[in-house]
């Protein structure tokens, strides 16, 4: 039998654990979290709230100084654990230190991963990170650096736009793994109040060339609304609504997920 806390079944906890929920039928919840916000307790804290209360992915989110894909509530989550010290080494050490059996995906930007060393992917695994997805490193964009991740021990979740032709979406997601995130509608990350009116065309659009499990995320901020995307799509991602609970107190954001997670098993 592997053992379950080895870097080798550390590394394909996340594929493996999407592929068991497609199989059960059971919705993913992907929940997003700032490391080191509103610090780095009450992350640790966060991160194994959340988990038990559950989500099946949790993204744990690198603070950085130019975050331009993130709307004004992630960006400010991510200055404040700036403020306080926050790095990616550090973000590792809270993943290490949470300890869940929830797959890890570390959500980070190109920038401080370079910055990190070579050996930053191997580093994050042995923490126990199953999964990356870096936000602006398109498909095609730097071929050397996408071989560097890709050929990692990590799991790398692509990003799809909605605006994407059905011809790039499956470029885009031959070239991953663990799941597709598709990104319900352009601009940045925040709280809305409904959901795009064309996005089941678009699942559909993705879903017909790709394999991969999807996941919706932008804009996700209710439990209705993730109710009406768990109809759709294989999972729901949720940020900014839950760093915005997060921000009032860990318990208030593990209430929160109990009720996203209440919601995709009624749907």
């Amino acid at each position: 039998m592997i053992n379950p806390t080895a870097p080798q079944a550390i590394a394909a906890l996340l594929t493996d654990r999407m592929l068991e929920l497609r199989a059960s039928r059971r919705r993913a919840l992907v929940c997003y979290v700032t490391a080191g916000h509103p610090d780095r307790a009450a992350s640790i804290a966060l991160v194994q709230g959340i988990a038990d209360a559950g989500a099946d992915v949790i993204e744990l989110g690198v603070p950085f100084s130019d975050p331009v894909a993130d709307g004004p509530v992630i960006q400010a989550s991510s200055q404040r654990a700036l403020d306080g010290g926050m790095t990616l080494d550090r973000t590792l050490e809270i993943a290490a230190a949470a300890a869940v059996r929830v797959p890890l995906v570390l959500f980070s930007y190109l920038n401080p991963l370079l910055a990190s060393g070579a050996d930053v992917l191997i580093r994050s695994r042995d923490a126990g990170i199953s999964g990356i997805l870096v936000t602006d490193l398109p498909v095609g964009a730097d071929p050397e650096r996408e071989q560097w991740i890709g050929g990692g021990p990590l799991a790398f979740v692509r990003l799809v736009a909605p605006t994407t032709p059905v011809e790039r979406m499956a470029a885009i997601a031959s070239h991953g793994s663990g799941f597709v995130y598709l990104i319900s509608r352009l601009g940045v990350t925040g709280a809305r109040d409904d959901l795009p009116v064309d996005l089941p065309a678009t699942v559909a659009r993705l879903r017909g060339v790709c394999s991969l499990p999807i996941c919706v995320g932008f804009g996700v901020s209710t439990p209705t609304q993730a109710r009406a995307v768990a109809h759709l799509a294989d999972g729901v991602v949720v940020g900014s609504a839950l760093v915005q609970a997060a921000e009032r107190s860990v318990d208030e954001a593990v209430a929160f997920v109990r009720s996203l997670r209440a919601a995709l098993d009624g749907a």
